[in-house]
């Protein structure tokens, strides 16, 4: 595989560490609890939107070589969050924090140990 250029290896950075973010903020929480706190509702909200955000700016010829991750799914995700802002289904964005995130976790860690561990440092 080709390496990544630079700033795309920092946007994929940015969405792993957004992605794991998401992730922390609802570990240990169910659905219900998850409705009932708009802290969490908004910081997971927030941290989807940044990972919406640096996927879509990743350079085509690194969307193109890496088909199997949904850049066009996580940047739709972004734009219903944040155009969409009044109608967000909560439910929806849950599920994301269980099955969507972790999936996208472990693609991007892929993609980054791919790399090279001299070249970059990989987020707690």
């Amino acid at each position: 595989m080709a390496d990544l250029p630079d700033r795309d290896v920092a946007l994929v950075l940015d969405m792993l560490s957004a992605a794991r973010d998401a992730t922390d903020f609802v570990r240990g929480m169910d659905l219900d609890g998850f409705r009932a706190s708009r802290l969490h509702q908004n910081a997971v909200i927030r941290s989807v939107e940044v990972v919406g955000e640096a996927a879509g700016r990743v350079s085509d010829a690194t969307v193109a070589a890496h088909p199997d991750i949904p850049w066009r799914s996580i940047t739709g995700m972004r734009h219903r969050l944040i155009h969409g802002y009044a109608d967000v289904d909560i439910d929806l964005v849950w599920s994301v924090t269980q099955h969507q995130l972790p999936e996208l976790i472990a693609l991007l860690d892929a993609l980054i140990s791919t790399e090279g561990p001299e070249d970059i440092q990989k987020p707690d």
